[in-house]
């Protein structure tokens, strides 16, 4: 059985209580028949009467367009599933972000039909690869291209390279899951919003508690705010068009955290450093110290968020010499702590949890 079955048949042989699915138009009707709660974790159709608990679109597209604004994108495309709400509703919000920065930006669905599966949706992109290919081939360049799910990515990256289309020096793009083996087997690996999976399945379950002590759901969707952005080759640049100033970014991403200065950046470019200065104000707005910092930043985040080391033991990889000094210049740039951020990541997996065992003893 896959997560895109038709309800196997011991569910109706089993006494069960409440069900927690990823529902499709196949699926709801054997369950209903049932007649136990239903809360659906898929959030690819609305159905009446099932609450769902699904990732906040809005909130994923925002991720997806900063981490691409910061990496200097300032054209945009998407890449969906159309009839697939979730793809739907992350193209309204990326496409309004992109319309506030009063940037270019284009669109390309699959081939479709209300009604059918995920996996049909799925399938529809793997056989329209020559049309995928003549679009990614219209693409100004650099492009910013947010896809709405990881599988999604993988189909453009293969278009990209059957069009010959260097990522992300031409497009960078990003998708939505981090699922790590189709992101880490992508070539290049992709860059994906991490979706906070493990909260939506302790408010799904808390939900399904509710229902089964009489509670009527008071709204229909419950959305969870995603995680972060796992960084992978496939954003990992800078996007100008200036090719001297490309080279430097390139230069700083892949040497930051060694604790390089503004100097070594002079060293390694043909530019005097108020020639520098000036491309760097002038195209991205900010100054190679900044970009620099930045970059170590990244670095930390991750860090934080993916490892119990200490801020002792992560300043020598993100480049600084001391701990001091990183929490001063973490706390400048973001308006926390070190420690702050960290415990505001963990909240972030560990809330749900907290509510559902408070609900238990109540």
């Amino acid at each position: 059985m896959t997560i895109d079955s038709v309800v196997p048949d011991w569910i109706s042989r089993t006494r069960v209580d409440g069900v927690i699915a990823r529902l499709d138009h196949h699926s709801i009707d054997p369950l209903r028949k049932l007649r136990v709660p239903i809360v659906d974790v898929r959030g690819n159709r609305k159905f009446p009467g099932v609450p769902q608990v699904e990732a906040d679109n809005e909130q994923v597209a925002e991720m997806a367009f900063e981490h691409l604004w910061e990496r200097g994108f300032r054209r945009f495309a998407f890449c969906g599933f159309r009839f697939a709400t979730y793809s739907d509703a992350r193209l309204i919000a990326f496409r309004k972000l992109v319309e506030k920065a009063g940037c270019p930006f284009t669109e390309h669905q699959s081939p479709g039909a209300p009604g059918i599966t995920l996996r049909e949706l799925e399938r529809a992109g793997v056989v329209e690869q020559e049309a995928l290919v003549e679009w990614l081939s219209t693409l100004e360049r650099p492009t910013g291209l947010f896809v709405c799910n990881d599988i999604r990515g993988q189909q453009v990256l293969n278009a990209c390279r059957f069009a010959n289309i260097a990522v992300p020096d031409d497009v960078g793009v990003i998708g939505v899951d981090d699922d790590d083996t189709i992101c880490s087997i992508c070539d290049p690996s992709l860059s994906s919003v991490r979706p906070n999976a493990e909260l939506a399945g302790y408010r799904a379950a808390e939900i399904l508690q509710q229902m089964l002590n009489g509670w009527v759901p008071d709204k229909e969707v419950e959305r969870i705010p995603p995680i972060s952005v796992t960084e992978r080759l496939s954003t990992k640049v800078v996007a100008v068009e200036d090719a001297e100033l490309a080279r430097v970014c390139r230069f700083i991403r892949q040497n930051a955290c060694n604790g390089i200065n503004v100097g070594d950046v002079v060293e390694f470019t043909s530019l005097s450093r108020r020639q520098l200065e000036r491309r760097f104000r002038d195209v991205l707005g900010h100054t190679p110290h900044h970009q620099i910092t930045v970059t170590q930043l990244e670095r930390v985040r991750q860090l934080l968020t993916e490892t119990d080391m200490t801020l002792e033991q992560i300043a020598p990889l993100a480049g600084y010499s001391h701990k001091e000094s990183l929490g001063a210049v973490f706390k400048r740039e973001t308006g926390q702590s070190p420690g702050e951020y960290r415990t505001e990541q963990q909240k972030k997996g560990k809330g749900a949890r907290e509510e559902l065992g408070e609900s238990e003893s109540n």
